[in-house]
């Protein structure tokens, strides 16, 4: 039976280790032996501890709290800062750039989560069939984090409440930001 020269498409960790046993069937030197079992050893440590074929495709509770950590964690400095409340000012006065805003909010959470490569997520039972689970809790959680502590804050009053929705749809958008990076930076199977 001979074997291909070429990488499957598909690699599994079981092809990792198939090709270092024949490895270390074809090398002569005891101490080449001795580093392709090393490697071997290396390899097993990795797949036991999850750094192998970790796949992201649930969105359980444990990754809600990431998304929420993330979203205060990158919005807590700008609700301190009086040019996001001059910038939602101008957004209500330009209802078109408001939702050029909100829609922003949603591509960049889309691309960090499926785009950008930085984990493989995993699109898993998606909302009517079409609407990714993950992106939908992420914009939620953070669109909810931001009202809060907006209000909380005093930031906003609600006396004006289209003026306060746009100064607020500024944080989402920075808090949406941190909320999908904090989900998928840290990991999860």
């Amino acid at each position: 039976m001979s074997r291909s020269t070429e990488p499957p498409d598909e690699a599994t960790i079981d092809d990792l280790y198939d090709q270092l046993e024949t490895l270390a069937e074809t090398v002569d030197d005891p101490q080449e032996r001795t580093e392709v079992r090393r490697t071997m050893r290396l390899a097993d440590r990795l797949s036991h501890n999850g750094m192998v074929n970790r796949v992201i495709t649930e969105f359980t509770g444990k990754d809600k709290a990431e998304a929420f950590v993330g979203s205060v964690v990158i919005g807590m400095p700008l609700l301190v800062e009086d040019g996001v409340l001059e910038i939602g000012e101008f957004l209500a006065t330009t209802p078109a750039f408001f939702v050029v805003n909100l829609a922003l909010a949603a591509v960049l959470v889309v691309g960090i989560l499926y785009v950008a490569d930085f984990r493989e997520v995993q699109i898993h039972d998606p909302y009517f069939g079409v609407v990714p689970r993950r992106p939908v809790w992420v914009l939620g959680i953070a669109f909810a984090t931001a009202t809060a502590m907006m209000t909380l804050w005093g930031r906003v009053v609600w006396d004006e409440p289209w003026v306060n929705l746009c100064q607020v749809s500024v944080i989402f958008t920075a808090m949406s930001i941190g909320g999908s990076l904090g989900d998928i930076l840290p990991g999860e199977d």
